[in-house]
């Protein structure tokens, strides 16, 4: 009776104190939803992508014009009809055609490689904004809408480009090896167009009245760019300061539109290139790609939001 007595009761059971949600989750393997990934996996999710980016850009530009009853026509007949109208402006009316050899030629490639970038960033300024159903409902690397959407200029210049072979060998531009230079070019072109497409979609995404200026932007920013009228020719015969040579000559637009220039055309000569043109068009072909590639990856999980 004595033992019963002096026994001691037994002790409570101990509890462990309770998780906080962030160690909870963690313990289970759980993570932020729509949280940015990593720049590496970000890159290995695009890739696991890629058969749907291609897609997608093929997809479009066949609906482009799936209602006009010349249909894919307008691919090409586009860009011509533009080239017509600025040849009859500046060519005969303004007589910018006295300063330039195969001015025909001249003006088409122009036209053609400068109508790439300008509707790679419109279209760019409203790959988010004009998709918010699709990012909303989904779950996948946003900057495949971008980057679709450039593929997409990319495979109509293509097409436009049988027609400028055809207006070359028409004008007496014979074929030659430097031809193949277009490679190139259009690599280094493409590069810096979805880097632009990549800025202009984060801004367009937050801002959407940016795609109503962005036409005011390009209209100017063509005209700087030698589309019509040669850069070389203006800065020989005119004492411009040498800071507005330096922008004329290292604009990026300008740039390729010259290289492309000096592939196609057997008259465009290398004198006729500003110089280090090849290491301008790769710094802002690496500029833009990496640097806007990086800028629209920094907000990736905003987009789609509020």
């Amino acid at each position: 009776m004595s033992q019963v007595l002096d026994a001691s009761p037994p002790a409570p059971p101990t509890t462990a104190a309770p998780l906080a949600p962030a160690e909870l989750a963690a313990r289970h393997g759980l993570t932020v939803s729509g949280a940015r990934p990593s720049l590496p996996a970000y890159v290995r999710q695009l890739w696991r992508r890629r058969h749907f980016i291609t897609a997608f850009a093929t997809a479009k530009l066949t609906a482009q014009y799936s209602q006009a009853k010349l249909g894919q026509l307008w691919q090409v007949m586009t860009p011509l009809l533009n080239a017509a109208v600025y040849y009859f402006i500046f060519g005969v009316l303004m007589n910018t055609k006295r300063d330039v050899e195969d001015y025909v030629p001249f003006l088409v490639t122009g036209v053609f490689v400068f109508t790439f970038t300008q509707q790679s960033v419109m279209a760019g300024t409203r790959a988010i904004s004009g998709s918010l159903g699709l990012v909303r409902a989904l779950h996948f690397p946003r900057a495949s809408l971008p980057i679709s959407y450039c593929l997409q200029q990319l495979q109509q210049l293509l097409f436009s480009m049988g027609a400028l072979v055809v207006i070359l060998l028409c004008f007496g531009v014979p074929p030659t090896a430097s031809w193949l230079l277009v490679v190139p070019v259009l690599l280094l072109q493409f590069t810096f167009n979805t880097g632009l497409a990549l800025v202009m979609a984060r801004l367009g995404s937050k801002t959407p009245d940016i795609a109503q200026l962005m036409p005011f932007v390009l209209r100017t920013w063509m005209y700087a760019s030698g589309v019509m009228w040669s850069i070389d020719a203006v800065l020989k015969n005119r004492g411009l300061p040498h800071a507005v040579q330096v922008l004329l000559e290292c604009n990026p637009a300008a740039v390729y539109i010259d290289l492309m220039r000096f592939a196609l055309i057997d008259t465009f000569r290398a004198d006729q290139l500003p110089p280090h043109v090849w290491a301008w068009a790769l710094g802002w072909a690496l500029l833009a790609g990496v640097g806007g590639f990086i800028y629209f990856w920094k907000a990736e999980e905003t987009y789609g939001r509020g």
